[in-house]
């Protein structure tokens, strides 16, 4: 009987030790590996998934709604302990979220804000997007004298962050009489549709002073398409502060960028998805400030933002 009891407590402390033994792993499901800050935030999240000893697998959705839904399937298939998802479509996350709860599993959004109420274990970390389209306008606006035409390139339209930071500049400008926006259309975040937005509008003979796009990359194109054009007299103004946008703004190219905190977003959707994990409680919404980048404060960015 007395080996009998040894033998259960034995067992006991082995399932204890076990436990606490346990290494997670957390399935990371990006929206596009294509575009710079994604792929910005995929290594800053990798790194604090490594350095907190958390094994992680990783998915390029590749703008594809359908290919992600698949993709967050098959981490929960496979035994993911949690799921970090940047979201191809912050409309459409609803089948991923019920798809967590069944599993009874941890699922923090990040980068990207899903539109829809978050309860249980299920949280966001990232920036407000519209404060990021406000501080991009009125640092834009200061150096137009609050006067001028603007061109607005903005991204997905299935996203939250494009919609959130075009509206952010519409009602600026429309609260200033001396402004007014004479062209918007989508450029889906990338560089090369950038490119063809800018030099369809300027060829079709607008006037445009300054020109906003929703990230770095689109404000990148619309650079190129003046340098092609040679025209020197259009402020440009991007989101993210990514490295390839430091350099534009240290030639004098990109008057302003707003930094988004890759390593920031990456540590909080880190922190979150492990206090769940942990059983602790956390905050449903965990904000990650901006800050705005100019040739002035340049240099305090020039480490932030890298992969």
């Amino acid at each position: 009987m007395k080996k009998f009891k040894w033998l259960l407590i034995l067992i006991s402390a082995l399932s204890v030790f076990t436990a606490q033994a346990k290494t997670y792993m957390v399935g990371v499901a990006l929206a596009n590996l294509d575009l710079n800050f994604v792929s910005i935030l995929r290594s800053q999240m990798e790194k604090q998934l490594n350095e907190k000893g958390v094994k992680s697998q990783y998915a390029d959705a590749k703008g594809d709604v359908s290919l992600q839904i698949q993709q967050v399937d098959d981490f929960i298939n496979q035994g993911a302990d949690a799921i970090i998802l940047n979201p191809v479509d912050t409309q459409g996350v609803l089948p991923i979220i019920r798809a967590a709860q069944k599993a009874n599993i941890p699922l923090v959004f990040v980068n990207r804000k899903p539109e829809t109420a978050l309860t249980g274990k299920v949280a966001y970390v990232g920036s407000d997007s519209a404060v990021s389209g406000k501080m991009e306008i009125e640092a834009l606006a200061q150096r137009m004298n609050h006067k001028g035409n603007v061109a607005i390139l903005m991204g997905s339209l299935s996203t939250e962050e494009a919609r959130q930071r075009t509206k952010a500049v519409e009602d600026f400008v429309s609260a200033h009489p001396g402004m007014k926006v004479v062209q918007k259309q989508t450029a889906n975040w990338q560089r090369n549709e950038a490119v063809d937005k800018t030099l369809s509008w300027l060829q079709d003979g607008n006037q445009i002073d300054a020109i906003v796009a929703n990230n770095d990359e689109m404000a990148i194109g619309a650079i190129m398409a003046l340098d092609q054009l040679k025209k020197k007299d259009v402020l440009v103004a991007g989101i993210d502060g990514t490295p390839d946008a430091l350099q534009f703004v240290k030639n004098g190219k990109l008057a302003v960028t707003i930094f988004q905190d890759a390593k920031g977003q990456a540590i909080g959707a880190v922190d979150v998805a492990l206090a769940m994990l942990a059983g602790k409680k956390t905050e449903v919404y965990n904000w990650v400030p901006y800050q705005t980048i100019t040739q002035a404060n340049l240099q305090e960015f020039s480490d932030k933002n890298l992969k």
